[in-house]
């Protein structure tokens, strides 16, 4: 069973976020992926697009990038905009890509337990069925991520 979520385990995931990935971006400006990595880039965060349909076209200053598999760079985080029975190859493909990987997000709507557990017994925190824009401005107000 996962770790309950609650804001010592919010603060400490977005406290040590860097770079996010976000599975599932979308182009479309009213799409939640797109206005959530917008908010997250406006915080300070590096936001690494991931949609195999917009592979190689560029979205809000980034690369997008085809899979995780595919992203040049480390990431702290995957913000994850799938449903939920994508998630556990989304997670096995995280951990495989980066050993190190801080943490997981699942948006509103988005849980799975079995990766959730998967992902925390290799040190990774988890937050499930959550939007880091909610809770970002909720414990944190406006400051940057460079500010935390």
């Amino acid at each position: 069973m996962p770790q309950p979520v609650d804001d010592t385990l919010i603060r400490d995931v977005l406290g040590n976020a860097r770079t996010i990935a976000v599975v599932g971006a979308s182009a479309k400006e009213e799409r939640p992926s797109n206005f959530v990595a917008a908010f997250l880039q406006s915080r300070g965060y590096r936001i690494i697009p991931v949609n195999p349909g917009l592979a190689g076209q560029e979205l809000l200053g980034e690369t997008v990038y085809g899979t995780l598999a595919d992203i040049p760079h480390d990431v702290d985080m995957i913000d994850v905009f799938r449903k939920s029975d994508a998630v556990p190859a989304i997670v096995d493909e995280a951990l495989e890509r980066w050993p190190d990987l801080k943490s997981v997000w699942m948006q509103i709507g988005v849980q799975n337990d079995e990766a959730a557990d998967k992902a925390e017994a290799r040190g990774v925190k988890v937050v499930q069925n959550r939007c880091p824009k909610v809770e970002f401005p909720r414990l944190f107000g406006s400051a940057k991520v460079s500010e935390l």
